[in-house]
């Protein structure tokens, strides 16, 4: 091989290797940019995971702060402050949609404090746009996120600005548009229970929407939907725990607690308020002629005068069947009469039709010029409201000062009569705690009702272990709208309440493993037994001289309207119509507590067994009169 082709051959050795060394540079080069590709992306990646990490770990706090009870507009306040510092946003607000006697109309529920709001706030001036009535305008960006039921993003910043605010003027929009970086208004509409709600809204520096942006903003705006779910859900079952299901007004038990923190409010301002009863006239005769589905249109409609005649600071409530009550904070006698005329009024002008016009007999009682004792201001109302009846339904009485014994104060001077001469035995402790707190009842705002359940709570329980606390005030109330819905006089139905405190008193005298027994009774227990009332009546009650007019509702509580009650087997007219409520409610109670030898029953069963006895154990009328009020829930 000569000297050129030596040549040649190392010249091509040379070229091969640097054509691997370039080809393999190249492969390095590929690799380490794709490396760099990779790195970058990974980087991307694990920023991406960090702030849905950090999104996630705040709709944690969203629900938790949802599952704490916290207040919505807390909740709110929360999802906008945190969507404005976890994307980014410029501003962030949420919006409602409302209605009134103008038209449809947005207020703002929550907004993110920065920047963008305080320096809006001070070119538009005062009021500031969180208090203001904003615009709802039919062909606005907001209308078509409801409308279309999507997430829509606008670069239109001035036409949305003007859209909620039409009273700016051009100049002051473009004022506030100034050197701010909005390149968009994201508006995610708000559907809890498919409902048009409002809007989430966020402004934007980007003027495009990513996807993941999309998602986590709705992921947002379903939490809002829930916190507004939640806090509705809440709402209404407190709102259900104080209203009647019949008629929308307060409870007893609602009346009752704002009647408390106003004696309170009295006392320390020394201003009185007054109390408005109503019995609706004549509901036994509208629930006999045409049935008790328009007993309840006229219940109702009662409720429809109250409500469209009380301030925003009164309290109309349904005490129980047709009894309603008028809590009027600050008000004297002189307005409260002026008030209690309005109203019935109001109610003689209201047409139903079938039955044509209702009327109702009202009473007035006013705290401070009355009385200073709440319970007597209520018994002040009920007189009055029951004298209105007597003297021909249809009007309005004021109250009069309490000139005889009530029958709360006989009440508790039988108890301590009783538990003090040890007319039944009982452990000394108890007998003597109970004396104290009766006695103490009778001293200036004593709560003497609610002393005398609990000393006949105390009683009941001593021979029946499995009765239960507040039963006595349920069985009180009961009977007392019954005896009402009779037209009895009033001294009747002051015997019969205090007849209801009394009329088992003779059981604590009968064996408690007679009373306790859980296998049938034998004729000989059965006669022991029967003779409660009797003890009750002639052996623990005869002796105190002032309670002698209660002795025959007692004596009479076992008697049955065939005859084959006991202990005279005496029937129908005999049987006096209070030893009859007692009768039926005594049966009702005991149909419901459990025993020691059957399970309790619910309350639809004890009604029919109820219904059974129809003019065998009790009058038909008593019966239809009761089970309406036990299924109106008057308790």
């Amino acid at each position: 091989m000569g000297l050129f082709d030596k040549f040649k051959e190392v010249t091509k050795k040379v070229s091969e290797v640097e054509n691997n060394i370039y080809n393999e540079k190249r492969d390095y080069l590929e690799i380490y940019e794709r490396n760099l590709e990779l790195e970058k992306e990974i980087a991307q990646r694990t920023s991406e995971l960090h702030d849905a990490n950090r999104r996630m770990v705040t709709l944690q706090h969203i629900l938790d702060m949802m599952n704490s009870s916290t207040p919505l507009e807390n909740v709110m306040e929360t999802i906008v402050n945190s969507t404005q510092g976890e994307f980014g946003y410029m501003h962030c607000v949420i919006i409602k949609k409302c209605k009134d006697e103008d038209g449809d109309y947005m207020r703002i529920l929550a907004q993110s404090h920065d920047e963008l709001i305080a320096r809006l706030n001070s070119i538009i001036g005062t009021p500031a746009i969180q208090t203001r009535r904003l615009n709802y305008d039919k062909d606005s960006a907001f209308a078509d996120a409801l409308n279309q039921k999507s997430i829509i993003q606008t670069r239109s910043i001035d036409l949305t600005l003007k859209a909620v605010l039409p009273e700016l003027s051009q100049d002051t929009v473009a004022k506030i548009l100034t050197n701010q970086p909005i390149r968009s208004v994201i508006i995610i509409p708000l559907l809890p229970r498919e409902q048009n709600f409002g809007w989430f809204c966020v402004f934007s520096s980007r003027e495009e929407l990513a996807d993941a942006e999309t998602d986590f903003l709705g992921l947002f705006a379903k939490q809002i939907e829930m916190a507004i779910t939640v806090a509705n859900l809440f709402q209404t079952v407190k709102q259900e725990a104080v209203t009647d299901a019949l008629t929308g007004l307060y409870n007893r038990r609602y009346f009752e607690e704002e009647m408390s923190k106003e004696v309170t409010r009295s006392k320390r301002l020394k201003q009185p308020f007054s109390v408005i009863g109503i019995d609706l006239d004549f509901l036994k005769k509208i629930n006999d002629t045409y049935g008790h589905a328009f007993g309840d249109i006229a219940i109702k409609t009662i409720a429809d005068v109250l409500k469209s005649n009380a301030r925003s600071i009164d309290i109309p409530a349904r005490i129980g069947g047709e009894e309603f009550n008028v809590l009027l904070p600050g008000v004297g006698s002189d307005g409260a009469m002026i008030a209690a005329e309005r109203i019935r009024k109001s109610i003689e002008k209201q047409e139903i039709e079938t039955i044509g016009h209702i009327t109702g007999s009202l009473g007035v009682a006013t705290f401070l010029e009355h009385t200073e004792n709440a319970e007597e201001l209520l018994e002040l109302t009920d007189q009055a409201m029951y004298t209105s009846k007597r003297n021909g339904r249809n009007q309005v009485t004021l109250a009069k000062p309490i000139s005889e014994t009530s029958w709360q104060e006989i009440a508790i001077n039988t108890f301590i009569d009783i538990l003090s001469k040890n007319r039944v035995p009982m452990a000394q402790k108890m007998s003597k705690d109970l004396c104290v707190k009766l006695q103490a009842a009778t001293d200036e705002g004593g709560k003497k009702q609610e002393v005398l359940y609990h000393a006949a709570d105390m009683l009941n329980k001593l021979y029946n272990p499995m009765h239960e606390q507040g039963i006595i005030k349920n069985k009180v109330i009961i009977a007392t709208t019954l005896a009402k819905r009779f037209d009895l006089p009033k001294e009747e139905i002051d015997n019969l309440r205090v007849a209801v405190l009394l009329y088992d008193i003779g059981n604590l005298m009968i064996s408690p493993g007679l009373l306790q027994k859980a296998t049938p009774l034998t004729e000989e227990e059965i006669g022991k037994i029967k003779t409660h009332p009797i003890i009750a009546a002639q052996e623990i009650l005869k002796p105190i001289s002032y309670i002698q007019d209660v002795l025959p509702i007692i004596e009479h509580h076992h008697e049955n309207w065939d005859g084959s009650g006991y202990p005279n087997k005496i029937s129908k007219e005999e049987i006096p119509l209070t030893s009859q409520i007692i009768l039926i409610i005594d049966e009702y109670f005991a149909l419901i507590e459990a025993r020691p030898y059957r399970a309790k029953m619910s309350s639809k069963d004890a009604l029919k067994i109820i219904q059974s006895e129809g003019n065998k154990k009790w009058n038909m009328a008593l019966v239809n009169e009761f089970v309406s009020l036990i299924e109106h829930d008057i308790v």
